[in-house]
């Protein structure tokens, strides 16, 4: 299984553009922290920030372009990819990168923009029966 599921800060303004027939891919960098510590002889251990490269695609990344911004705390759930590629010098260069399938904002908002903790996923929302909402049954 490859899963992957983040809780971080965006580094810096997210970049977004549009490919084949105006889909929107996103690229933002995500900060994760890890609480630094005392050991038990009394040595300090630091926090340990670790960056993450987080692409999104079609409405993940339109929801991206509006309401995500540097410092903006987020959920990210998603899978590792893995390429590589050749530099101008002719060095192998390997990147890893999250293609995120659900994601969370946990900024707090103004009531003029997103909600705060909504969510947002690659999949369509499934349609729900109506005869069991007027029977007062929810679909979940």
């Amino acid at each position: 299984m490859n899963k992957v599921m983040l809780i971080g800060n965006v580094g810096k303004e997210p970049e977004v553009r549009y490919v084949d027939a105006g889909v929107a891919v996103a690229r933002l960098s995500l900060a994760t922290t890890e609480k630094g510590y005392t050991l038990q002889n009394g040595t300090q251990v630091p926090d340990r920030t670790d960056w993450h490269t987080v692409l999104l695609w079609r409405k993940l990344a339109e929801v991206v372009e509006k309401y995500v911004h540097k410092g903006d705390k987020l959920y990210i759930e998603g899978r590792l990819r893995y390429s590589s590629y050749d530099d101008k010098k002719g060095v192998r260069r390997y990147v890893t990168e999250v293609w995120a399938d659900n994601m969370e904002m946990l900024s707090p908002r103004s009531l003029s923009t997103a909600n705060p903790g909504a969510t947002v996923s690659e999949q369509e929302p499934v349609a729900s029966n109506e005869s069991e909402e007027s029977n007062g049954v929810l679909p979940f």
